[in-house]
C-alpha cells in the first residue's frame, strides 16, 4: 500500500508493507525511476521483513521543488532522516540502486548507527576528483537544459539507448513497456532538478569515508556492466565487511533484469548476518 508523508515542506510518497515484528528494509530507486521499480521484490519480500520504498525527491509521487538546490545530497539526506523517524525506522537494512545507492551511501555517512546492512546495486560513493565533478557538473548541467528544451519523449528516448541499458533491449517488451512508461510519466522539471542538483558530479565524494563503515556492505553488479564492476571492486578494497556478488549475464539494473535472482541474492544475504 502507498502512503504520503508530509516531510521539512514536501510530500513524500512511501509504497509500504509494515510487519512491525519482522526487520525492516528500505528500498531507494535509480534516476528516471520510482517505488514502483520495487514491487516485485516487496511482494517477495513482505512476509519476512517489513518493506518500505521512497519516492525520492523530483520523482514518482513525491514533490518536485523548484529550486535545484532543495535536490542536494544534504537536503535528501535530512529528508530521509525525518522520513524515517516518521516510519519509526530506527534501526533498518538500506537497499539503494544507482541514484538510490549514492543517497543511501551519503545517508550511511551520516547516521551508520541507523544501518544494519547496506545493500548497494550498481552504485558508487561519488567522483574522487574536483576535476571529475566539475566537468560531470557541466555535463549534467547541458541533459538538463536539453530536457526542458526538448521535452521528455526525446529525453527517454536518449536515455534508454545510452550504453548503461543497452542490456535492457533483451528483456521482453512488456517489461521494456513497463520501464518506458516510469521513465515516461516523470516530471520534466523534477528531472532536470535532479540533474542540476543530485548529479553524481553535484554530491561529496565518500571514497574517504568507506572504511570508517562497519556495518555489513553487498555491493551487487552485472558482468555486462563493466564500469560499476570496476567501481564496486574498488569500494571493496576500502569498506571493512564488504561482500561483492558480480551477476551473470545482466547489466546496470538487476532487480529489473533478473529480478528472481536479485530477490535471492538479498535473501540469502540477510539470512547469512546478524543484525
Amino acid at each position: 500500500m502507498g502512503k504520503t508523508y508530509s516531510i521539512r515542506g514536501l510530500d513524500m510518497y512511501v509504497e509500504q508493507f509494515v510487519n512491525p515484528e519482522k526487520p525492516a528494509i528500505v528500498f531507494l530507486h535509480g534516476f528516471t525511476g520510482s517505488s514502483s521499480t520495487w514491487r516485485d521484490a516487496m511482494n517477495t519480500l513482505k512476509d519476512d521483513f517489513s518493506v518500505f520504498a521512497v519516492d525520492l525527491t523530483g520523482h514518482g509521487k513525491t514533490s518536485t521543488p523548484l529550486e535545484a538546490d532543495r535536490y542536494s545530497m544534504s537536503e535528501q539526506v535530512a529528508d530521509l532522516d525525518d522520513l524515517f523517524s516518521k516510519l519509526q525506522l530506527s534501526r533498518f537494512i538500506f537497499v539503494g540502486y544507482s541514484m538510490g545507492g549514492r543517497l543511501a551511501i551519503g545517508y550511511t555517512a551520516r547516521h551508520p548507527e541507523k544501518i544494519a546492512a547496506l545493500l548497494l546495486e550498481s552504485s558508487s560513493p561519488g567522483l574522487q576528483k574536483e576535476e571529475e565533478r566539475i566537468a560531470r557538473q557541466a555535463s549534467d548541467a547541458g541533459l538538463a537544459e536539453r530536457l526542458l528544451q526538448n521535452g521528455i519523449e526525446t529525453f527517454v528516448n536518449n536515455w534508454e539507448n545510452i550504453p548503461l541499458f543497452e542490456s535492457q533491449k533483451m528483456l521482453s517488451a512488456d517489461k521494456r513497456k513497463a520501464i518506458r512508461e516510469e521513465r515516461m510519466s516523470q516530471s520534466p522539471t523534477g528531472l532536470a532538478n535532479s540533474l542540476r542538483g543530485f548529479g553524481t558530479g553535484s554530491q561529496p565524494s565518500y571514497w574517504e569515508i568507506l572504511r570508517e563503515l562497519q556495518m555489513p556492505v553487498l555491493l551487487m553488479t552485472g558482468e555486462l556492466d563493466s564500469k560499476f564492476v570496476a567501481i564496486a571492486r574498488e569500494m571493496k578494497k576500502d569498506l571493512p565487511k564488504a561482500t561483492q556478488i558480480i551477476v551473470p549475464q545482466a547489466g546496470h539494473a538487476i532487480h529489473v533484469e533478473k529480478p528472481e535472482l536479485f530477490v535471492t541474492i538479498v535473501k540469502e544475504y540477510l539470512e547469512g548476518l546478524t543484525y
